[in-house]
């Protein structure tokens, strides 16, 4: 009985070192991978890069705009073509690169600032109204983003359906947060700096609201998301406007340049470090 009993209990041992073995090896076999997040985690580095992006997108597209010539529609088409090419090569990675991610993130703020310059100058239409219809474009991606996967949460975006839907929520945040800055700064005529700390409190309250009352975190996100582009802008035209408009006349060359050397080292930093890479979900999918 002894010996039996022991037979047996080396087969169920055997058996479950198999169970395991089959476990670990389940989302490497053939037809499965594992599920990267293809955007980054959310730390100080995320809110740092993505306040500088936002006015590199502010002071690149008046330089473009202005200084190179080539006018509103030709900057537009520009960057869009340059935005496409890049937004190949990120839905083409496994996972999330912090040089891919964050060059689209700076010619989506460049692009987005254009489509509202182009409503605004070349169409004519009000900031009330593109404000409007922005928001409600914006608010349309996040239900149509939420009835398909049920989620919008940044921490899940492993999916090249999850991944369109990120895209085009960040594409109008930067147009909303653009329009929504414009019409603050037109109507209040505060000026720059005092616009800055305007939005720099707004979004420091959605901060509060998350951290001391509880707020639901993907919306207290995606709200300071927004806000971010407005403070940024406002923070680029104080830095680069003339003193006689109420800036400090760095003009938007140094701005511009200053501000994409410092994304440029943190993002080689990220690159090195990985201190905002995300592993990936223990559930294997089917190609």
């Amino acid at each position: 009985m002894t010996s039996e009993a022991s037979e047996a209990s080396e087969a169920s041992v055997t058996v479950t070192a198999k169970a395991t073995v089959a476990r670990r090896s389940a989302p490497t076999a053939r037809g499965h991978r594992p599920r990267w997040n293809k955007v980054p985690e959310v730390t100080v580095y995320f809110w740092v890069i993505k306040v500088l992006c936002t006015t590199v997108g502010e002071t690149a597209a008046d330089l473009l705009n202005e200084k190179a010539g080539l006018g509103l529609t030709g900057v537009s088409l520009l960057m869009s073509a340059l935005l496409a090419v890049v937004l190949v090569v990120q839905f083409r990675t496994a996972a999330y690169r912090a040089g891919v991610y964050w060059t689209a993130v700076a010619l989506i703020s460049v692009v987005g600032t254009l489509v509202s310059d182009n409503l605004t100058d070349n169409m004519g239409v009000p900031l009330t109204v593109s404000t409007t219809v922005f928001a409600v474009v914006l608010a349309i991606v996040f239900v149509a983003w939420h009835r398909s996967e049920r989620t919008l949460s940044i921490h899940s975006v492993d999916t090249p359906r999850r991944e369109s839907f990120y895209w085009l929520a960040v594409l109008f945040t930067f147009a909303l947060g653009t329009a929504a800055g414009d019409l603050v700064a037109e109507r209040l005529a505060l000026g720059y700096w005092v616009s800055a700390a305007l939005f720099a409190v707004a979004i420091a309250a959605a901060a509060a609201a998350r951290f001391a009352l509880g707020a639901n975190a993907v919306w207290s996100f995606w709200i300071a998301y927004v806000l971010t582009r407005p403070f940024g802008a406002s923070t680029g035209d104080y830095l680069s406007q003339p003193t006689g408009d109420g800036g400090l006349g760095l003009g938007t060359v140094v701005t511009s340049v200053l501000f994409l050397a410092v994304v440029l080292g943190l993002v080689v930093f990220l690159a090195v470090t990985r201190k905002d890479v995300t592993g990936p979900e223990p559930i294997a999918r089917t190609e």
